[in-house]
């Protein structure tokens, strides 16, 4: 898993893998034997600013915080990028999906964990 640059957070992937966001860079996609599957950026011509915390919902969907363009980016299967989330963020770092159908994001901004209503199959 070389060619990495600068490798800040790793968090599940769609089908078992996993997704490494670099800093200042993009996201990167692993397979679940590890093979690398490309970037989110290169698969749908996304510019991050700053990508940090990454996972993933229940529909395979990868949702990345970006802490200098202050937002949380949904990213459908082949379908283009969403922002779900950027009034009220300082500096998203990490992010979650949990089973009640919420996102959680820890703001390093105010120091607050924030949670919003977030129901995959609506996005």
């Amino acid at each position: 898993m070389l060619g990495l640059e600068g490798p800040c957070w790793v968090g599940l992937g769609p089908n078992g893998g996993f997704a490494v966001s670099e800093e200042f860079g993009d996201v990167q996609l692993f397979g679940s034997a590890r093979q690398p599957l490309g970037s989110l950026g290169g698969l749908n011509g996304h510019a991050f600013g700053s990508p940090a915390g990454v996972c993933t919902d229940a529909e395979g969907s990868v949702i990345v915080a970006d802490e200098q363009r202050r937002q949380v980016t949904l990213f459908p299967r082949g379908e283009s990028p969403i922002c779900l989330v950027s009034k009220g963020l300082g500096r998203p770092l990490g992010v979650a999906c949990v089973p009640q159908g919420q996102l959680v994001v820890a703001d390093a901004g105010d120091s607050y964990i924030k949670v919003y209503q977030y129901h995959s199959e609506l996005a």
